[in-house]
């Protein structure tokens, strides 16, 4: 038997998240489906986090035990060969036995982007957040430095997906603003070791309320301490949300 670790990028627009769900469109589907028909297996892959639907990947990392013998130059040609256009494996790679990529991740990192300008950018609505106001990028990224190091972050989840603990480490947290050839962004950058249902998603909407003088930098800090949700801001939509990197 071997492990094989993939990278693997998708456009999260036309699915309906990552995990294998009954008669709707999913990478985990789609994936497992190129791999069937590529080696035969009919087989269970694993990835390092769910992503929702709606949700992208540049680094999605996936764990896969196969009989196959198959190089991993064969593989990768084959899967790209295989999958849909809206997916892309970006390596294939030998792994350590025993290789599970939710175990042997030690965080990951997710980037989120905002686009606050009153016209709307057409060819960015499916992977950006349209704000319809200027936002104060300066005050949300000092309102995020709070949310660094360990805390209870029960305030930032949303409910339905209850876990043993809801305490997690940040890293890494920033809001900058980065200009392209056509428009300009607001980056929102978590790196954690671990993240709860929607936390990403839940920290974006309370920073943005930052951002429109709605409340005070040391808001953010104030939820984290109150541990519930309904004192938070709102969940920001699934579209500006990127699985970055997953580090192990």
């Amino acid at each position: 038997m071997r492990f094989l670790k993939l990278t693997v990028a998708y456009d999260g627009t036309d699915f309906a998240g990552w995990q294998w769900q009954p008669q709707k469109r999913t990478v985990q589907g789609e994936l497992e489906a190129a791999i069937k028909t590529i080696t035969g297996d009919e087989t269970r892959i694993v990835a390092s986090g769910r992503t929702d639907a709606g949700v992208h990947a540049m680094g999605q990392v996936v764990s896969w035990q196969t009989e196959s013998e198959l190089g991993g130059d064969v593989l990768l040609r084959a899967l790209n060969a295989n999958v849909p256009r809206d997916i892309a494996v970006r390596e294939v790679c030998e792994a350590p036995r025993g290789f599970n990529a939710i175990r042997a991740s030690v965080s990951k990192r997710y980037r989120y982007l905002l686009y606050d300008d009153p016209i709307r950018d057409v060819f960015a609505r499916n992977y950006v957040w349209q704000v319809w106001q200027r936002l104060d990028a300066a005050a949300m990224h000092e309102a995020a430095q709070s949310l660094r190091g360990r805390h209870d972050f029960k305030s930032y989840q949303t409910s339905g997906s209850p876990r043993v603990s809801t305490v997690r480490s940040i890293g890494d947290i920033l809001v900058k603003r980065r200009a392209t050839d056509w428009a300009e962004h607001i980056v929102v950058e978590v790196e954690a070791d671990g993240f709860l249902y929607n936390m990403v998603r839940n920290i974006v909407g309370t920073l943005v309320d930052v951002g429109k003088g709605k409340q005070r930098t040391g808001w953010p800090e104030e939820v984290l301490g109150q541990r519930d949700r309904c004192i938070a801001g709102a969940t920001a939509p699934p579209q500006g949300l990127y699985l970055l990197k997953v580090n192990f």
